[in-house]
C-alpha cells in the first residue's frame, strides 16, 4: 500500500492535523499524573454501626473486616510492608472484630502470626500486648493466640520475661478447655532462664494441690521435677 507524502494533502487538511496534535499533546501535559498514594487506615466505626451495616449478622461482619482489614496494606499501584502501617490503629480494627464475635480468636491469631513477625520489636510489643489484654477477657476462646505471643517473645523479640508473664498470665486464667502443653510454656523458659528455685516451687505445688488429675501431665511434671 503506498503512502502520500503530507504535501499532497490538501491545504485545508494540514492545519487540521496540527491543530488536534497541539490539543492532543497539551491535554496529556495539562492531566494530573496519578502517582499511587497509601490511604491510612481511618478509625474504625462503632461496632453496633458495622453490625447494622451487616443486617446484624455479626459473624459475617467480623468475617468480612478481617479480609478487609488483611487487604488494606496492598492498594491500587502500591503495597505497604507491615512495619510502616500506624500497629495502634491496627489493633482498633482487630478489637473492632472481637466486639462483633467474641467467641472468634481469627484476630488475636492474626495479630500474633501476620502483624506481630515484622522487624520493628515495638510494633511487635504492641500486638503481643494486646494478645494478653484481649485474651483475659475471654481465655476459653483466645488462650491459643496467647500461647503463640509468648513463644513469639521468647524467639522473635528473645525477651524471657516479657514470654514468662504471657505464660504466667496464661496459666493463671486458663480453664480446663486449655490444653496442658500451653500452661506448661512458663515451665520451658522457667528453666531456660536458669530460675530452677522458682521451677521447682512451682512444679512442686502444681503436684500437691491435686487440680491436675491427668496420668500423663503428672508424670511429666514429676519427671521434670525430679530432673531438678
Amino acid at each position: 500500500m503506498n503512502e502520500r507524502p503530507l504535501s499532497h494533502l490538501p491545504n485545508a487538511i494540514l492545519p487540521l492535523l496540527i491543530a488536534a496534535l497541539a490539543l492532543q499533546l497539551l491535554w496529556h501535559a495539562t492531566q494530573s499524573r496519578n502517582i499511587p498514594q497509601y490511604e491510612p487506615l481511618p478509625p474504625p466505626p462503632p461496632a453496633a454501626l458495622f453490625s447494622l451495616m451487616a443486617l446484624g449478622d455479626n459473624l459475617l461482619a467480623s468475617r468480612v473486616l478481617d479480609l478487609w482489614l488483611q487487604g488494606h496494606d496492598n492498594q491500587p499501584g502500591i503495597s505497604i510492608p507491615y512495619n510502616q502501617l500506624d500497629y495502634p490503629r491496627v489493633t482498633q480494627w482487630l478489637d473492632l472484630s472481637l466486639q462483633l464475635d467474641e467467641r472468634d480468636s481469627y484476630p488475636l491469631l492474626t495479630a500474633a502470626h501476620i502483624y506481630a513477625p515484622v522487624n520493628d520489636p515495638s510494633r511487635t510489643r504492641i500486638m503481643l500486648d494486646f494478645i494478653e489484654d484481649k485474651f483475659t477477657e475471654h481465655p476459653q476462646y483466645r488462650w491459643r493466640a496467647l500461647a503463640d505471643a509468648a513463644i513469639a517473645a521468647k524467639h522473635k523479640l528473645k525477651d524471657l520475661p516479657l514470654a514468662l508473664r504471657y505464660a504466667e498470665t496464661l496459666a493463671t486464667h486458663a480453664g480446663s478447655e486449655v490444653p496442658y502443653w500451653a500452661k506448661d510454656i512458663r515451665l520451658i523458659i522457667l528453666e531456660e532462664m536458669g530460675e530452677k528455685e522458682s521451677l521447682r516451687i512451682l512444679i512442686g505445688g502444681l503436684l500437691q494441690n491435686g487440680d491436675i488429675t491427668d496420668p500423663y501431665e503428672l508424670r511429666f511434671l514429676q519427671q521434670r521435677l525430679d530432673g531438678l
